[in-house]
């Protein structure tokens, strides 16, 4: 890798829980600070945007809607290839350097906060255990999700708030790397340790729970007015069906059902809004775990402007 560029400019990552304006408020803090003559380009950090064709049913800003500015890490995976927080990491921490060596601020975007904290802070990631891992899912398939969840939650509260219960791929792998470190899977991600790079700031959004449960099920709601039934139908010869972590996202998997017959489509719906509220949920609790975090309202308009001057040393 090249050498470190300069520390002068910061690295910044905008989070917080699906529905509270992230991109939006990612693109005024760009024009915010190229107005004073500072330029910026944003990286996404949401799993979901990664894969190419995911776009209704992942809030993707389609390109008339960026304002003309640079985005990273949108359309990148074949929705039939399997996610991977360290390969993640590997692309972004390059982007990050490629954006850092223009002279431009690279601004993390998103709300995944496995993928933001691996970017982060140090994070090596353990190899695997063929059979650890052969262990595990056949307890996976006698005793069930519950119970293997209840041992995460007692182990790494950490990785079980982060962890969707349903995601059994992601909750064996925590259990794996917890047998073979002899440390919490989440420990490697966690605040206290190491930030990966120096003159890092982390800007989060925040909206009344009340406010955003509203808004969170009458955007669900728009992505199948929108067509969600018909962008999956187009993936389906792309191999989202085979593809172990984008025929499981929130939507996606629902309207797989609805298209297999399994389900009705007014269920389906709310099965999605269901799983959209705990996922929020699950976002606020592990970026609120961060001290380091400056909370701010996304409805302010100054907000992005105040951000700017704060990255500027104004």
């Amino acid at each position: 890798m090249a050498s470190e560029p300069s520390l002068a400019l910061p690295l910044v990552a905008v989070v917080g829980a699906t529905g509270t304006g992230k991109s939006a408020f990612a693109l005024s803090l760009v024009e915010a600070l190229a107005e004073a003559s500072q330029g910026a380009e944003i990286i996404n950090a949401d799993a979901m945007q990664l894969y190419r064709g995911m776009d209704i049913g992942t809030a993707k800003l389609p390109l008339e809607e960026r304002r003309g500015i640079t985005h990273h890490l949108l359309d990148v995976w074949d929705v039939s290839m399997e996610a991977s927080v360290a390969g993640y990491q590997r692309l972004a921490r390059a982007a990050i350097y490629e954006v850092l060596s223009r002279g431009v601020i690279p601004i993390l975007v998103g709300g995944s906060g496995l993928y933001v904290s691996s970017v982060l802070y140090e994070f090596d990631f353990p190899g695997t255990d063929p059979k650890i891992r052969a262990t595990l899912e056949a307890r996976l398939a006698t005793e069930g999700t519950a119970v293997l969840q209840g041992e995460l939650a007692a182990k790494d509260p950490l990785a079980a708030a982060a962890i969707d219960p349903k995601n059994s791929r992601r909750l064996i792998r925590a259990l794996e790397v917890i047998e073979l470190t002899g440390k919490p899977f989440g420990a490697g991600l966690d605040a206290e340790r190491h930030p990966w790079r120096a003159n890092t700031h982390l800007l989060g959004l925040t909206r009344p729970r009340e406010e955003l449960i509203v808004d969170l099920d009458n955007r669900v709601l728009q992505m199948w007015e929108l067509g969600l039934i018909d962008e999956v139908k187009s993936l389906i010869p792309q191999g989202i069906e085979s593809g172990v972590t984008a025929s499981k996202a929130i939507g996606y998997q629902q309207a797989l059902e609805v298209i297999g017959g399994e389900t009705s489509e007014a269920d389906a719906i709310m099965a999605t809004q269901a799983l959209t509220r705990r996922y929020a949920r699950r976002q606020v609790s592990w970026f609120r775990r961060d001290e380091t975090i400056r909370w701010l309202d996304p409805q302010d308009s100054a907000s992005a402007s105040a951000s700017a001057a704060l990255l500027l040393g104004a």
